[in-house]
């Protein structure tokens, strides 16, 4: 089946997967870093204070999200979306009224576990277990959302702030999550597709079904972590310090909001060339290279100071993020089967939060006791370089482990 074809047979359900990873932005760094200076100022944090606090924040909530992601098993897509939305327009109202650390730590904690964690789990468990022959477009065409909100959401909302205040743009996303992304949700998924669950009688099962616990203890599945989760490690710490980059650079918030734009362009076309490509090829076999061009950003944003830099180093990202948002959304179905995808992607979701929550307090601290910010990103760099050699070697066996079972 075309592309084309393929999207017009199962537009509700994608559009479903698209609109849950849209609305995932208000959980996710880039959007609340948009708030970060304001913060600081309002409650007298330092970099490295407010780095700890969304960390300690963003490590409970992937600990919650090890134990609670595996529902998505048990209910449908529909049920667990309305739920989710509802929790994180909760703590969307609850970072409208922030009044003390400690509530800020509450609020970043949910805002974390429903938005970041819980939205992209449902949404992407969702593309892993409805789809088989055609996964890698179906995860590919789902986390566009996650594109549109990086493209659109900062430039909206920087202009927002500016009009009604920081504490007003979040009653705002709170309404519109509430008023506009629940009902269309529940519209689309009226609608369940089969197979809807690992229950579900033809559900199509190929190879072995691998549990949670056995997952845990294979190696292979240790090492691909540490590439998969690079991105969320990187692109989370810069995100979150990106007002103090601004600030380093000399440049002003608009144009690196602007740079979004660029990077999600970018994210699109990867993440689409990269679904056709995982349908052709397999997630396995293009596993080692993704990671390269992140480690080509992180030079570009550690040589260059030039405005030009924020434009290449997003473009870059992009390139990346395109190509893991659909690669690791296939990866694990396809190395360890559907039946336990749910309980699975828990964890994998939970280590993408923890790594996303070790950046910004690691390099806050860094920051704080005066590591030059360009020494942090050839480091950066070195660790992406490092971990594509170690892939290439573990896509090779993981491969032959994967023909040896059909």
């Amino acid at each position: 089946m075309s592309t084309l074809g393929f999207v017009v047979a199962n537009i509700r359900w994608l559009a479903a997967g698209l609109l849950l990873t849209l609305f995932s932005s208000f959980g996710q760094t880039f959007f609340i870093s948009l708030v970060a200076g304001d913060l600081r100022e309002t409650f007298s944090l330092s970099h490295g204070d407010f780095g700890g606090i969304y960390m300690m924040a963003t490590l409970f909530s992937a600990a919650t999200l090890a134990i609670f992601g595996r529902i998505v098993d048990d209910h449908s897509i529909a049920v667990i979306s309305t739920g989710v939305i509802l929790g994180l327009t909760l703590f969307c109202i609850g970072m409208a009224n922030v009044s003390s650390v400690w509530m800020l730590f509450f609020v970043i904690y949910g805002l974390r576990l429903f938005g970041q964690g819980m939205m992209t789990h449902a949404a992407m468990t969702a593309m892993g277990r409805w789809y088989s022959a055609e996964r890698g477009r179906a995860v590919s065409i789902a986390t566009l959302g996650h594109q549109l909100g990086e493209a659109t959401l900062p430039l909206i909302f920087v202009a927002m702030f500016a009009v009604v205040g920081w504490r007003g743009g979040w009653w705002i996303a709170a309404g519109a999550l509430v008023l506009v992304g629940l009902p269309l949700l529940l519209w689309l998924l009226q609608i369940e597709r089969t197979p809807r669950a690992k229950k579900v009688s033809g559900a199509p099962e190929v190879g072995r079904q691998w549990t949670r616990g056995e997952v845990l203890r294979d190696p292979a599945f240790w090492i691909m972590s540490c590439g998969t989760l690079a991105p969320a490690f990187i692109g989370t710490t810069i995100f979150f310090h990106q007002v103090y980059l601004v600030e380093l650079r000399g440049w002003t918030m608009e144009l690196f909001a602007s740079a979004f734009t660029a990077m999600a362009i970018m994210t699109i076309v990867f993440a689409l060339i990269t679904g056709w490509l995982v349908d052709r090829f397999t997630a396995v076999r293009i596993l080692p290279a993704f990671l390269l061009p992140l480690a080509a950003a992180c030079l570009a944003l550690a040589g260059i100071t030039h405005p030009v830099a924020a434009f290449i180093f997003m473009m870059l990202l992009g390139v990346t993020y395109g190509i893991s948002s659909t690669l690791v959304g296939s990866l694990w179905p396809e190395v360890y089967g559907t039946r336990h995808l749910g309980a699975i992607r828990s964890i994998v979701v939970a280590m993408m939060v923890l790594a996303s929550a070790l950046g910004p307090g690691v390099t806050g601290w860094l920051i704080d006791i005066g590591v030059p910010y360009g020494t942090q990103m050839v480091a950066m760099a070195v660790y992406c370089v490092s971990v594509a050699i170690l892939m290439g070697v573990i896509s090779v066996r993981v491969t032959r482990r994967m023909s040896a079972a059909t």
